[in-house]
């Protein structure tokens, strides 16, 4: 039965189907949505004249802070702005949560800073479990020989002795409370007896930061000295008298008060200065032996003494020149050392000079000699003191150095070159980008502490013991095994065991097969080349790739650049990249003229009248990429950040064909109004580098190079995604008038968008709001570079 009745089923089966087939009509094929179009705020055009030269800014409106209506507007255009952005990233959400993914684990799971050892006591700061802020705390160095910070019970309790073996001094979530739920501390400082903190916290609805001291040995808030708008402070010897700097309704540094701890008469006024470009700063030498006052003006530099014993005992000039220099006065054993870039005769030149004075000299003006002659190859980066050395970080062209000095110095060899003293070279790995010294508050150890940075390394932060050459590696994360390693002393925990191993302590005789450090230049591979810009000028050029993945004229890049202030460019290696690294992207970094890295000549070759040096530098490094195949022709994306954004939005201008899509995070892009027309308070530093518009040559500079005014009409613009927040030094309002006029004048693409993502203000204080805001930056360069 089952074989006859077989056919008839499938005999019925077919004719079924023949049935559906001639009645069958074809649906039709489904468009695909349309892309979103962009928000297009209302126009109200103004227009300015300043040197025979007019202008009109359509969007003028979007800086009119008090203008209620405006500020409606304003919200509403921001709201259309993030939906907007929504819209275009949504076919991104998978590749977000993955990328999100990838940066959170990759993230160093360190629930406490590396402990700092200062006198009888380990300092640090740790994450409570469910807490946005950490705890600062302390505990005695003698008790916990084998201290290891994250592993450390949360509430500082050895389970096995029974003891109490932690002191938690600021819960930095009790003074989110205080402020608005919002906890952001700029400064803090410990008294010499470590009994008293004084610190400042950012009182976010009057915008300034609030001086408080509170007591250590009693966990409370002392009646005073309590104080607003507060940028500095520095204790006199005695633990009791706190000298504090506060600003003026323009945040300028104008007044050093003198208060006691828990005093009931009015703070002592030491200085103040009524000219508006005079700043003044304040700070202790290491061994609390003097206080030194530094008064700036663009025309000026002056550093006054204080006997930190006796502060109300007056203020003895040691320093000035006619010039805005950098300088900073340390003391050691009865004689003052000068750290600045001013020579003897008031000049500024091209890098740092140590010069030496007796603090007992009588004679003024006071003579000060240099300890080291000049040598054209070694520059010196920084110094830093303690009871028994000195320790330079030099810099041979690109080649970063640590040596360290025994102190006394031999008065003999003052002037002698620096190998005459016997400097002791310190280990570093390769590809060193920049030495950052540590805390090292404790004037009277030997041990200093510093922090290695590489393209190609994740961050080291290293202990060097400069009497007997070993050193340590105190935190750095290791990503080759997808583990973290953090030691101190001679502990150390490796991945996830609950058993501490020993470490090794390493010297400079060691064995030169041992690499201690958790390099990755076996999986990414960094070079460097010399870039000739326009006028002939070497450029530096950094890049990074995976040894994997690259391929000739086939990779897609993305080029960093800064080039101002005087900064150097951060080019060490950051987790995030990593997952553009392994997807086949080179990261290149530009150390164009106006940034760090070259001197001052350097600095002031990019700055003012000579900014486009920054942007042509950036411009012929983007070229280079391409013409030498590092990088496709079509796949080259920008990224700036602050004025590094100008510089990269101002490079759009000259050549938007030369990218296919650019970053630029709280950028500075409207300098001829910002500075012209302030609506925040501006630093000289701020016109120092753009220069100052009542200048008529540095205000025909900026009409120039302004990203704002020289949009390209009717030209085809790379997708450029724009971060802002209400918390940034230039203003939303910069990134939203900069966003509207590219897209008013440029040729429309919804394949290259321009987008404008607002950003919380505490990104930088919450790790999973960090990760998910560099989740879809790069899921942004990947959508719109490489897919």
């Amino acid at each position: 039965m089952r074989h006859l009745l077989g056919p008839l089923r499938r005999s019925g089966m077919i004719s079924h189907c023949l049935l559906q087939r001639a009645n069958y009509k074809p649906q039709k094929v489904q468009e695909p949505p349309s892309p979103p179009s962009p928000p297009k705020p209302p126009k109200k055009p103004v227009t300015f004249r300043l040197h025979g030269e007019l202008w009109e800014d359509p969007y003028s409106w979007m800086s009119q802070l008090n203008d209620r209506v405006a500020m409606r507007h304003m919200d509403v255009c921001m709201e259309q702005e993030e939906k907007y952005t929504e819209a275009v990233m949504s076919d991104t959400d998978r590749i977000q949560s993955k990328l999100q993914s990838e940066m959170s684990y990759r993230l160093a799971p360190y629930l406490s800073t590396p402990p700092v050892r200062w006198g009888p006591w380990l300092y640090y700061r740790r994450v409570e479990e469910g807490k946005q802020y950490m705890v600062l705390c302390r505990r005695l160095a003698s008790l916990n020989e084998e201290f290891i910070s994250y592993k450390s019970p949360s509430a500082g309790f050895d389970f096995t002795s029974g003891k109490k073996i932690e002191q938690k001094l600021l819960d930095y979530n009790q003074e989110a409370e205080r402020f608005g739920g919002y906890a952001y501390e700029e400064l803090s400082e410990l008294s010499p007896d470590h009994r008293y903190l004084a610190y400042t916290m950012y009182d976010k609805d009057n915008d300034y930061f609030k001086l408080s001291v509170r007591d250590l040995n009693l966990g409370s808030l002392c009646s005073r000295p309590q104080a607003d708008r507060v940028c500095n402070v520095a204790w006199a010897k005695d633990s009791q008298t706190l000298l504090y700097v506060v600003t003026d309704d323009n945040k300028r540094p104008y007044r050093i008060y003198c208060s006691m701890v828990g005093s009931t008469g009015e703070d002592i006024l030491l200085l103040e200065e009524s000219s508006n470009n005079v700043y003044l700063n304040i700070r202790h030498t290491k061994d609390f032996q003097f206080l030194t006052v530094y008064r700036f003006s663009t025309a000026s530099s002056k550093v006054f003494l204080i006997n930190a014993a006796e502060p109300l005992s007056g203020m003895t000039l040691v320093w000035e020149c006619s010039i805005n220099a950098h300088c900073i006065i340390e003391h050691h054993q009865g004689y003052l050392y000068l750290f600045t870039n001013v020579d003897n005769q008031g000049q500024q030149i091209d890098h740092h000079y140590l010069l030496q004075s007796s603090v007992d000299s009588s004679i003024y003006p006071r003579k000060w000699q240099n300890v080291f002659s000049n040598e054209q190859e070694l520059i010196i980066e920084d110094v830093d003191f303690c009871h028994s050395h000195m320790v330079l970080i030099v810099r041979d062209k690109r080649k970063y150095g640590l040596c360290s000095i025994c102190l006394p110095l031999s008065s003999a060899k003052l002037g002698s070159r620096l190998k005459e003293f016997h400097p002791q070279r310190l280990p570093l790995p390769d590809h060193v980008s920049q030495i950052l010294p540590g805390p090292n508050y404790d004037y009277f150890s030997s041990t200093m502490r510093f922090t290695i940075t590489s393209p190609v390394m994740p961050d080291a932060v290293v202990d060097y013991d400069l009497l007997n050459g070993k050193w340590t590696i105190v935190q750095q994360q290791n990503l080759l095994h997808e583990r973290t390693r953090i030691l101190y002393g001679s502990a150390s925990v490796v991945g996830n065991s609950q058993k501490p191993s020993i470490s090794k302590n390493f010297s400079n005789g060691d064995d030169g097969d041992v690499n201690p450090w958790n390099d990755l230049s076996d999986y990414y591979a960094c070079e460097e080349y010399e870039v000739s810009s326009h006028d002939g000028i070497s450029v530096p050029l950094t890049i990074i790739y995976s040894r994997h993945k690259k391929k000739n004229a086939q990779n897609p890049g993305l080029l960093h650049g800064h080039g101002a202030y005087g900064e150097a460019l951060d080019k060490r290696w950051q987790n995030e990249f990593k997952s553009l690294l392994d997807r086949g992207w080179v990261i290149a970094y530009a150390d164009v003229r106006g940034g760090g890295g070259g001197g001052r000549k350097w600095h002031d070759d990019g700055r003012q009248t000579k900014k486009l040096n920054s942007i042509k530098d950036y411009l012929s490094c983007a070229k280079f990429l391409i013409e030498r195949e590092i990088v496709e022709e079509t796949k080259l994306a920008g990224w700036g950040y602050s004025a590094g954004g100008l510089l990269v939005a101002s490079a759009l201008n000259f050549c938007p064909d030369l990218f296919r899509a650019a970053v630029l995070k709280v950028p500075f892009l409207d300098p001829t109004n910002t500075l012209t027309y302030p609506v925040l308070p501006l630093t000289p530093a701020d016109y120092e580098e753009f220069g100052y518009p009542g200048d008529i040559e540095d205000f025909r500079a900026i009409r120039e190079y302004s990203p704002y005014d020289n949009i390209r009409k009717d030209a085809l613009y790379p997708a450029v995604l724009v971060t802002s927040s209400f918390n940034t030094r230039f203003g939303v309002w910069e990134a939203a008038k900069w966003v509207a006029r590219v897209r008013d004048y440029t040729v429309y693409d919804p394949r290259r968008p321009i987008l404008l993502n607002l950003t919380a203000d505490i990104v930088g204080e919450n790790r999973y709001l960090y990760s998910k805001e560099a989740a879809m930056e790069t899921a942004f360069l990947i959508k719109m570079v490489d897919s």
